[in-house]
């Protein structure tokens, strides 16, 4: 219950792990970027930054109340507030700006989901399927993957077009290359 002691230890543990994970976004984002002013030999322009957490509590205030609000498989989609919505390690991803749907609680989907379980992807779909749905993107091929197939998720672009009242489209993303550790 908010107010105690058990309260705000978990509130404190629970601060410290989304500031791990932003920290830990910044580091990868960082890495990108020499990685890929080496390969192109120049240095990158940045012109807007976009980090936005998923699966996460903050204090919001809906319908005249204040609340914690806990965003599981959403981000926060206040008007004007830039988020990322990926489809899967072979299909579009993009950026958005919220819209401010409060019946939403000013949220959105972040992600496209999945349609098949990791386990159920791996006895559904073979590695020759996910070979063919990576043609194109650079990736390291390995069955280790194979629960992360573009087949094993939603499709993007209707879980976008039902999303359409809480977001708007700014950058549509393709992916070209995919890291995911093993």
């Amino acid at each position: 219950m908010e107010g105690t002691a058990e309260f705000d230890h978990y509130v404190a543990e629970l601060r410290w792990a989304q500031m791990f994970a932003l920290l830990n976004r910044e580091e990868m984002l960082e890495r990108i970027i020499r990685q890929f002013e080496d390969w192109v030999g120049k240095p990158i322009v940045e012109s807007e930054r976009v980090n936005c957490h998923h699966n996460y509590t903050e204090p919001e205030r809906h319908f005249g109340r204040d609340v914690w609000l806990s965003r599981k498989g959403a981000i926060d989609a206040t008007p004007g507030t830039l988020g990322l919505v990926p489809g899967s390690m072979g299909t579009r991803s993009y950026v958005v700006a919220g819209k401010g749907d409060t019946l939403a609680l000013n949220s959105s989907p972040h992600g496209a989901g999945r349609e098949y379980s990791r386990s159920a992807a791996r006895r559904t779909f073979t590695r020759a399927e996910l070979d063919i749905a990576m043609e194109g993107i650079e990736w390291r091929p390995t069955d280790a993957f194979l629960d992360e197939i573009p087949a094993a998720y939603k499709d993007i672009d209707v879980v976008m077009d039902d999303a359409s009242s809480l977001v708007e489209i700014r950058h549509t993303l393709r992916q070209i290359i995919n890291v995911k550790g093993d």
